[in-house]
């Protein structure tokens, strides 16, 4: 959620187009290879813009004015064998010289030699490279665009309007993309059932003689004689023949071909960025895009560390993430940065490998604050006066130093018990809290199940039939109380198959949580169960059997023994597992249809209002009577597009969002598990998990022995992880810096507090930042995260995260310190938040626009000196953004419209994305796609490791081989894809007979071979990595539609599907817009 502060503005969010600073050097000489309108000072009228294409490309290179938009081809399907790619080569031009190579990046390149007639460039000596060399092709010429050096030998010229009158000169405007999800293309695309390949056919002519070039170069057609120049009426002359670019660089392999550099050498003119380029084929359809030179994010998330040597002492990237760490330093300068300034806080994300936050407990001295800003000592504030005072480094106070914790500074001005003090030393710490720090006795760790037993409960099998969430109830709560008991099997007609659901449930619960839940042996725990009515029950630990009391009034709830509705578990384990062992005959014949979960929400607040706890509501239908009652809405196709279509997103009744907020007031979190195959108003439902700081799971469609392990996983974890119980969280930073907007699941107590009742590894918070001071005078901002909350063990404590980050005075710095993963997170959760007040279209354009209008500040950053024409400037950190920009609008909370995704789907992945982490987040919307085959097919003994097969694939139709097999994974599922020509023989190892059955009728177990084992083997490693969410295995056979496309070809999000763009199609329109008034 989002919350603005009231009472103070906000910060200026404007976008002009700043100066640079003014030249302090000599200008490059214009010796380069450049055509088109820069080569001489003739400037004919402007060409209307010609076709681009998209492609990478590094160093300097010619600058053709062509430019415009023109559709991709329809997307190669898959690597069949039968079908072959022609290959490209290149040789030298006719007359020119030799052009100089720096070893090959990570991705394939080619360079662009000088044009005809154009004097080689020479660098000094002893700095020659292997040379490689190529002929160019005929009539494409390239608009190439790339990310500006960091440092600039070069002046830089100011941004005034003369400057921008002669960018015009040589600079054609594009005209305007209006939306990304335009469906002008959607007739190039073949549907999902056909999988046409097409090879790319590239002219050649005759090569020439070949020269001398390094491994991996080509050789290449000679290109026909350059046409003269002939001006056009309203066009430029038309250039020499320049070929198109390919390939992805740092700035270290970028040179300025043909270009003298004034001074130095070429290190004067390298630098250390990427680039892409736009290029046109003058008549041609084929737009000549390789889709393997674009960037992607195939090494998952990499956590910053660009401060890692200048703060050292900074707390993990997990805990805190800013979208960029370097602050701006004045109103003006946050006006020109368009991403959002803010962070990602995930308080308890778990420590890295090797750590653990040291606990601190300051007996004799009390915990050290200042006592103005109320900030924690921490690893940055400074001692004074011979050890006496310190001061603080958020508001610069001195304070005194309590004699205690006095000690002796040394030459340095260190204290010299410093290796003792790790919260001087350590970015996270936690404090032991004292008992000012308590509003009441720190409250044990408590569990309510309010269940629904209603008729459609007990037939989706999901609780009733086969005991099956009881049976986990029951191993989870049992684990540290005794000897667990086994359930007798019920006569029914699946009683041999739920028999073995539940044993294999027992069985599986007892060894992955033995000994893991929290606070034994405070634990207390509470059942109420509801249909038309609602049932209490009383476990006190003299009975032999639980008692049940009905209520039956909706409409004046009262709670019947208050005092016994909640047990120690350790106290009454024998009558908690009496009701839980009689639980699923005692509705096994309910015929009641009707669902009062409103009041039974009411009634267990009741109960738990005193000691607050976690409420876990598990749901299988629409809410039908007494209060929150819901009608089913969302039918309507009509609605989608206009300006009702997001009141299907918010909550109907606002009895859940003000229950949530009474929970909160009293410390009870809740998480919601849903069930249903039909409309139960998720968007409703789940406002009761978002303003309690809970969490939202969804089961659509549930069958026990299909979902049931994802359901035992999840609802394991939710009660054995470290909670943080009755939790409070602020954000202090240092002067003329604050805190305006949080986004997440909780609820705003005062303008910078926020209350979580139950917190956990697995939920992050954004928050956005504004400058309150028109110009910051310190040079470092500081940041200080604090959790006070209780542990299970019944301690109060305090968690801090301490960071520090660079003031500056240069945009290009902030955008060299940007933090891909924190930017998309907090861009995600602005997005979602869009999505509740207007159309999906106005949110997905809502993230295009900000992509756009930061590419296009950075651009007049470095477009002057560098000459660049058509490139498109970008910062090497952000070179993945506009990939994530797409997937983020293709995810299931905002792709599409009515058709496209079901509205509870929609509504439960907007709750779930809400509160990730940033890894959790990425993974999410760009998945891993691995191919797994040839390790399996392999003998163990020559099998590579298992970080040797995690190689990932670009989600794309072209990565998928009809022979292969793939696993997809998003983190919340597994698809593994079966080729059409994949070996009969080896799906027969992996599925047995099932092998030739359909597949949505197949659920993936282990086998006695060893093809088997493996595959097993490396879902759980995959599980493991990320235990969060529990991947449920889908199997998918290709051609087998709708169930094909639905699980993974619509999730393929570098493809054109459904009338979105694709990824080349996105970077053509990002392009045309930077452009545009850049």
């Amino acid at each position: 959620m989002g919350t603005e502060n009231p009472g103070r503005p906000n910060p200026v969010t404007g976008s002009p187009f700043a100066a640079a600073p003014p030249p302090t050097a000599t200008p490059f000489s214009a010796f380069g290879p450049v055509v088109g309108s820069e080569a001489s000072g003739f400037r004919p009228p402007a060409q209307p813009p010609q076709n681009t294409m998209l492609s990478m490309s590094s160093g300097s290179v010619a600058v053709s004015q062509a430019s415009g938009f023109r559709p991709n081809n329809p997307p190669s399907r898959f690597n069949d064998p039968s079908l072959t790619s022609s290959s490209t080569a290149y040789a030298p031009p006719a007359s020119g010289p030799p052009f100089q190579r720096y070893p090959t990046p990570q991705f394939p390149s080619v360079h662009q030699a000088p044009p005809i007639s154009q004097p080689p460039f020479q660098p000094p000596a002893g700095q020659l490279p292997s040379l490689t060399s190529f002929h160019l092709q005929p009539q494409v010429p390239v608009v190439p665009m790339g990310s500006p050096p960091s440092r600039l030998n070069a002046p830089q010229l100011s941004s005034d309007s003369s400057s921008s009158a002669s960018r015009m000169n040589f600079q054609p405007s594009l005209p305007h993309m209006d939306s990304s999800y335009s469906a002008a293309r959607a007739t190039l695309q073949p549907a999902l059932p056909g999988y046409v390949k097409q090879a790319n056919a590239i002219s050649q002519a005759s090569p020439l003689t070949p020269v001398q070039a390094q491994q991996g170069s080509y050789a290449a057609p000679t290109p026909p004689p350059p046409p003269p120049f002939l001006p056009q009426q309203g066009g430029f002359a038309q250039p020499p023949p320049v070929g198109t670019l390919f390939g992805l660089h740092s700035r270290d392999q970028i040179q300025q071909l043909g270009s003298a550099p004034p001074i130095g050498g070429i290190q004067g003119l390298a630098e250390d960025f990427s680039s892409l380029s736009l290029g046109s084929v003058l008549g041609s359809i084929d737009s000549g895009l390789d889709p393997k030179a674009l960037p992607r994010p195939l090494d998952s998330d990499v956590e910053p560390n660009s401060l890692g040597d200048s703060y050292t002492m900074n707390c993990n990237p997990r805990f805190l993430r800013l979208t960029t760490s370097a602050i701006p330093s004045s109103q003006s300068l946050l006006s020109r940065w368009h991403f959002p300034l803010g962070a990602i806080v995930c308080p308890l994300a778990k420590a890295p490998d090797g750590e653990k936050i040291p606990v601190i407990n300051f007996v004799s001295t009390g915990i050290i604050r200042c006592r103005r800003c109320r900030t924690y000592v921490n690893p940055y504030v400074t001692f004074t006066d011979s050890g006496r005072k310190w001061c603080c480094n958020i508001c610069a106070l001195l304070n005194e130093v309590p004699g205690d914790y006095f000690a002796q500074l040394d030459a340095t001005g260190r204290r010299i018990d410093l290796d003792q003090r790790p919260e001087l030393t350590n970015g996270s710490v936690e404090f032991v809290a004292p008992t000012e720090y308590m509003v009441r006795p720190p409250m044990p760790p408590l569990y309510f199940f309010l269940i629904d037993v209603s008729v459609s409960a007990v037939r989706s099998v999901w609780l009733l039939q086969s005991g099956f969430l009881l049976d986990m109830i029951h191993e989870v709560l049992c684990r540290n109380y005794g000897e667990c008991f086994r359930y007798v099997a019920h006569d029914n007609k699946d009683s041999l198959d739920m028999v073995f659901i539940r044993e294999m449930v027992v069985a599986q619960t007892i060894k992955s949580c033995l000994d893991e839940l929290p606070g034994y042996p405070r634990t207390q725990v509470g059942f109420i169960t509801f249909d038309s009515t609602i049932h209490f029950y009383n476990m006190k630990s003299s009975l032999m059997q639980p008692q049940m009391m009905v209520v039956s009034d909706l409409d004046d709830v009262f709670v019947p023994l208050p005092d016994d509705l909640l047990v120690n578990l350790s106290e009454s384990r024998s009558v908690v597992e009496a009701f839980l062992d009689s639980l699923p005959s005692m509705f096994q014949e309910n015929v009641n249809v009707e669902s009062a979960l409103g009041p039974a929400v009411k009634a267990t607040f009741m109960v738990m209002s005193q000691l607050g706890g976690k409420l876990l509501i598990f749901q299988n239908t629409l809410p039908s009577l007494g209060v929150g009652r819901l009608k089913l809405r969302g039918d309507d196709p009509r609605v989608y597009g206009t300006d009702k279509e997001h009141a299907l997103r918010i909550p109907e009744d606002l009895f859940y969002k003000n229950m949530a907020a009474e929970c909160t007031k009293y410390q009870i979190g809740v998480n919601v598990y849903t069930f249903s195959d039909k409309y139960t108003d998720i968007a409703s439902l789940g406002a009761l998990a978002k303003y309690s700081g809970g969490q939202i799971y969804y089961y659509p469609s549930f069958q026990s022995a299909t979902h049931g392990e994802k359901l035992r996983h999840e609802l394991a974890r939710d009660l054995t992880r470290e909670t943080a119980w009755e939790a409070v969280m602020r954000i202090r930073c240092g002067k003329g810096v604050r805190f305006t907007s949080y986004h997440g699941n909780f609820m705003l107590r005062s303008t910078d507090l926020l209350a979580l009742p139950a917190v956990d590894c697995d939920k992050a918070y954004g928050a956005q930042l504004s400058l309150e001071e028109t110009l910051l005078t310190s040079k470092t901002v500081y940041f200080q995260v604090v959790l006070l909350y209780t542990a299970s063990c019944g301690e109060r404590r305090i968690r801090i995260h301490t960071a520090a980050v660079p003031v500056v005075a240069d945009l290009g710095e902030m955008y060299r310190h940007a933090d891909t993963g924190a930017i998309v997170s907090l861009f995600a959760r602005l997005a979602i938040e869009k999505s509740l007040s207007y159309k999906l279209e106005d949110a997905r354009s809502s993230v295009q626009l900000r992509i756009v209008k930061a590419l296009r500040e950075y651009r007049n950053l470095y477009a002057m000196q560098h000459r660049l024409g058509g490139r498109m400037i970008y910062p090497e950190p952000l070179k993945f953004l506009p990939l994530y920009g797409l997937a983020l609008c293709k995810s299931a909370a905002l792709r599409g419209g009515y058709a496209d995704v079901q509205l509870d789907d929609r509504c439960a992945a907007g709750f779930t994305m809400m509160a990730l982490p940033v890894k959790a987040m990425l993974k999410l919307l760009y998945p891993s796609l691995i191919r797994v085959d040839e390790y399996l097919l392999k003998p163990s003994a020559q099998a590579n490791g298992f970080e040797n097969i995690m190689k990932r694939l670009p989600l794309t139709i072209e990565s998928l081989d009809s022979r292969g097999l793939y696993v997809y994974d998003d983190g919340f599922r597994f698809v593994v894809w079966f080729g059409r020509m994949f070996s009969p023989d080896a799906a027969m190892n992996l599925l047995g007979q099932d092998a030739a059955v359909e597949f949505s009728k197949v659920a993936l177990g282990k086998h006695e071979t060893e093809m088997s084992r493996k595959l097993m083997e490396l879902l759980k490693k995959l599980r493991d990595s990320d235990p969060s969410y529990y991947q449920l295995c889908n199997l998918v056979r290709q051609g087998e539609q709708p169930r094909e496309g639905h699980l993974l070809l619509t999730n393929l999000v570098e493809d054109q599907i459904g009338g979105a763009s694709g990824y080349s199609d996105w970077m053509v329109q990002i392009h045309r817009q930077v452009q545009q008034s850049a």
